[in-house]
């Protein structure tokens, strides 16, 4: 190895506040980052090393913390000599002074920086001073050292709190403070006037119209010891005041009875600071006469002026030093709220609830809410049009304003003129404002100016909402006579909440987990319907085309009454072949795909009821299969789904909208009110909205719910660490290496392929490196993957007692190479079902490996499936053990795979398998989700995409290799 003997060091400030250093060697050429830092950093422990510091192809870039650090201890290598350029060197200089000013404390708040929008410090005592560069870098440490945690942070913030000013910065702070005042405002200097000069605002007294405003002089050590200036001469009289409260804040004077007396000796000699003070209070109040040289004694102010006295120059008078005493309910009447009550007129829908559906117009009338106090809108519009921005009104204060009128027209857009609101927006409504806004700036979700709405319900609508939201208020049904077999007491209320809300026409999310009889409840709600209602349209089935076949078995086990057509395969009938086929049937089956490539024989009929079964293949709501099937035609619609959310919000709302259109809002706004805060910032109080307003539409029963009983077997999951052969790992190597390569030369788009590609590769190759050399086929092929070795001694373990094994797996060329590996080692015949194996197939495997009758000899006891054709919608209880051979690194979508066997029906334990490279991508991301909270259990989840996210750095840490893992024998 070359080792450069010589360093010329350049250095300095970048735009952003980072530091950077560039090396060259003795004949001036550039020394690679990564060397340099080597060099630089080989003693800094915390780098460790050099290896966290940032590094781009040209230079080296420190934060102004690390900067100082070096600048001030490099901790040179002995055999390295460094030349530092003319600003470097004096860089170092500056270092030294700033340590030394940080260690004493000798340093204070730059007033002129404060004044420029930012935090900006100098020396206090600047006996060596620094120059420019220097002083900003000073700036730049300390402000690093308030945003790091720890200390430093949690006494700046204590500060903040006991001098709020110190948090007021740029057009915030007043123009009429000087740097003394102003340090005086935030604690550094002390004030030693013996008195406060304040300002107090009256409001008007019984008839009277004007409020009226006086000038004060407070004493500092006794508070109660307040005076009123009554004359023009500052050496003249004043009035004090004993204190009797009133209607003000409580540190206000308030008493009537007066006494006159001289201004105190030890005052006189600050008379410079109170015409300061006055000086202030005429440049910042507008009515006060800015040319007259005599005190402004007293003022009477008008209704407009007192308003804007309250809510604006009242925070000026502050910002400028000069204490302000408000009526003490000002302070309630800014924290009111307003609201808008509406109340649902008594004989809206009051025919009889089973006749309204979710656009059944409803008649309501509305007041405004302000506190306590509620105005109709006909004294709402009086109290306008006097034109006064505060008011009494029934012994409150309140502040009506030409903002707040055009808020309320904003809240009622759309519904005045004809005076009602559609069932689908009262329930909004109503479930949106069921909690108040924690956050004073809320507004309603959908209309981004309006304000907080709350409605008021009539008996009828009470009723209907108050069985939404507690499903064991719904009655329960009786069994359908045509039901064969026994329905569990939950599977009834599930079934009869789907029927509750088909009188209404709203649509149903049953959302219960895997195993726990969703295909049951569907049939017996379609049985019910066959049974109590005169004939009707067919009910459409969407569903994969992997469990066309399930279903098919099902209804003919549970109900064979029903006549069933399934609208599938070459031969299916098409134009009026299928309207005639579709209406001799209760029930269509259709799969997704042919629900946009049928889409006209599909919308040829209006039908009773659409089912989407895995109805999350519509979660991208912009794909053309999603939006031919929202355009169908039903009386009632219902998504069956055990992840209504896989990885996006939006998915949640693709499936909504073909419930219920339009309920949840457009895309584009429910995007922007919940998707990005949540997503981005897990901000719970959106999620508990929105919980709130999907909550009657969706019901979820998990096994573990008490109220359930399913008296399952337990359900035990572990972890199959395994190391990488040599082989493995100098592939994984080169694959990262290859990433990193192009990684800064692409653009966001590319970078984020390059990422997931890269990702695929390295998953691939953790289940064997002919996935990725296409090395398969040789007979040593077992050998070169210790995932797949660990897996044979493991069936051969579970082959001795008998049992029955599922395989999930991503790659379809990982699944037939395990078949192929499977039967070589004598474990024949293994299954292996995915997404390109015809309908009739997947039946055949189905049955053979579910089948009890069939000999042993002819059952398969391993079942293969790829996670995504086999991951949903399937029953193989006949298994009790679940094999994760590669992770999908989503908690939902892993639960959905292994609840094929762990399920109603299951009789044994079930043990699932995760299998884990060791020192990998695939340790580390597990290592993640065992931190990270499980959004998906709070409406919420994450895919791989997080990761194209991340920054290079941050990347170098997923991907490294850790070489102790792995298998050198190999």
């Amino acid at each position: 190895m070359n080792v450069t003997l010589h360093m010329f060091l350049t250095g300095g400030l970048l735009p952003d506040g980072r530091f950077f250093l560039k090396a060259e060697d003795c004949m001036g050429n550039p020394v690679h980052p990564e060397r340099a830092a080597v060099c630089l950093f080989a003693w800094d422990e915390h780098s460790f090393y050099g290896t966290f510091i940032e590094k781009t192809d040209q230079v080296i870039l420190l934060e102004p913390l690390e900067a100082l650090r070096f600048l001030v201890s490099p901790g040179w290598l002995e055999h390295v000599t460094f030349t530092l350029s003319e600003d470097l060197a004096g860089y170092r200089t500056a270092a030294g002074t700033i340590m030394d000013a940080l260690a004493a404390g000798n340093f204070l708040p730059s007033f002129s920086d404060w004044q420029n929008g930012r935090y900006g410090w100098k020396l206090a005592d600047p006996r060596e001073p620094l120059p420019a560069s220097g002083e900003r870098l000073l700036s730049l440490v300390i402000n690093d050292l308030l945003s790091q945690r720890g200390g430093v942070r949690n006494a700046w913030n204590g500060l903040l709190r006991q001098f709020p000013a110190l948090d007021v910065l740029g057009e915030d702070m007043s123009p009429h403070l000087g740097e003394s005042e102003w340090l005086q405002t935030i604690g550094l200097v002390p004030d030693n006037t013996p008195f406060r000069t304040c300002l107090q605002l009256l409001e008007p007294k019984g008839d009277e119209a004007d409020w009226s405003l006086k000038l004060l002089l407070q004493d500092r050590d006794l508070p109660d010891r307040v005076f009123e200036l009554l004359s023009e001469d500052l050496e003249g009289q004043l009035a004090v005041f004993p204190l009797t409260l009133g209607n003000q804040d409580e540190t206000a004077p308030t008493g009537n009875a007066i006494m006159t007396t001289d201004m105190p000796d030890d005052w006189r000699e600050y008379r410079h600071r109170l015409s300061r003070d006055i000086e202030k209070c005429k440049e910042i109040l507008p009515w006060m006469d800015k040319g007259a040289n005599d005190t402004p004694l007293s003022a009477r102010l008008s209704n407009e002026q007192a308003w804007t006295f309250l809510t604006e120059h009242s925070l000026h008078l502050v910002q400028a030093g000069i204490h302000v005493f408000l009526p003490v309910w000002w302070e309630q009447v800014k924290r009111t709220k307003p609201r808008v009550k509406i109340k649902v007129s008594a004989h809206s829908s009051g025919r009889s609830p089973s006749f309204f559906g979710i656009n059944q117009v409803m008649d309501f009338e509305w007041k405004l809410a302000l506190g306590p106090l509620e105005l109709s809108e006909a004294e709402f519009r009086r109290l306008l049009d006097q034109k006064q921005r505060l008011l009494k009104v029934q012994g409150q204060w309140v502040q009506l304003t030409p903002a707040l009128f055009a808020q309320m027209q904003e809240t009622l857009k759309g519904t005045t003129g004809k005076n009602g609101l559609t069932l689908r927006e009262v329930m909004k409504l109503y479930l949106a404002g069921t909690e108040e806004p924690s956050d004073p700036s809320w507004e309603e979700w959908d209309r981004p100016s309006a304000l907080p709405v709350e409605v008021e319900l009539n008996r009828h609508l009470f009723q209907f909402m108050a069985k939404l939201q507690d499903t064991k208020r719904i009655p329960l049904i009786e069994q359908p006579a045509g039901f064969q077999g026994e329905l569990r007491n939950y599977q009834r209320e599930g079934s009869s909440w789907l029927l509750f809300l088909r009188q209404f026409g709203l649509g149903a999310c049953l959302a219960d987990d895997m195993g726990l009889g969703k295909t049951i409840q569907f049939i017996t709600y379609l049985l019910f319907l066959k049974e109590t209602e005169s004939r009707q349209s067919p009910s459409l089935l969407i569903c994969p085309t992997s469990v066309i076949g399930n279903w098919q078995k099902e209804l003919q086990r549970f109900a064979p009454s029903l006549s069933v057509y399934v609208h599938y395969g070459t031969a299916r009938h098409k134009n009026e072949a299928f309207v005639q086929a579709a209406q001799e049937a209760d029930l269509v089956i259709t799969s997704y795909s042919l629900s946009h490539l049928d889409e006209q024989e599909l919308a040829s009929l209006g039908w009773s009821t659409i089912c989407l079964d895995e109805a999350q293949h519509i979660k991208n709501a912009q794909t053309k299969q999603a939006t031919s099937i929202r355009s169908l035609r039903a009386g009632h619609r219902i998504a069956l789904t055990g992840t209504p959310i896989e990885n996006r919000l939006t998915e949640l709302w693709s499936i909504f909208d073909f419930l219920n259109p339009g309920y949840l809002g457009s895309l584009r706004d429910f995007s922007q009110r919940f998707v990005h805060p949540i997503e981005r910032d897990q901000d719970q109080t959106l999620v508990q909205q929105v919980q709130r307003l999907i909550q009657p539409f969706l019901l979820r029963r998990v096994k573990t719910d008490p109220h359930i009983q399913l008296d399952l077997p337990a359900l035990n999951e572990g972890k199959e660490y395994v190391t990488l052969t040599a082989e493995q790992g100098a592939l994984y190597e080169t694959t990262i290496q290859s990433m990193f390569d192009r990684l800064d030369q692409a653009s966001p788009m590319q970078r984020r392929g390059l990422i997931l590609t890269t990702l695929t590769r390295l998953k691939q190759l953790c289940d064997h490196p002919g996935l990725i050399d296409n090395g398969l086929g040789a007979p040593d092929e077992k050998t070169r993957s210790p995932k797949i070795e660990r897996l044979l001694e493991l069936i051969s373990d579970i082959r001795q007692k008998g049992e029955r094994s599922l395989i999930f797996t991503q790659y379809i060329e990982m699944g037939k190479l395990l078949q192929r590996v499977l039967e070589r080692e004598g474990y024949g015949p293994v299954l292996f079902l995915n997404g390109s194996t015809p309908k009739e197939q997947r039946d055949w495997m189905i049955s053979r490996f579910q089948d009890t009758a069939l000999p042993d000899s002819e059952r398969a006891s391993i079942f293969i499936l790829s996670l995504r054709a086999g991951g949903t919608g399937l029953n193989l209880t006949e298994a009790n053990h679940v094999f994760h051979i590669d992770r999908w690194w989503n908690p939902a979508v892993e639960k959905q795979a292994t609840d094929r066997a762990y399920r109603i029906g299951q009789q044994r334990n079930v043990q699932v398998y995760k299998f884990i490279s060791l020192g990998t991508i695939e340790e580390k991301i597990d290592e993640m989700m065992e931190r990270k909270l499980s959004l998906s259990e709070q409406i919420v989840g994450n895919g791989e995409n997080w990761i194209t996210e991340l920054s290079t750095q941050e990347l170098r840490e997923l991907f490294l290799l850790r070489s102790e893992w792995l298998d050198l024998k190999g």
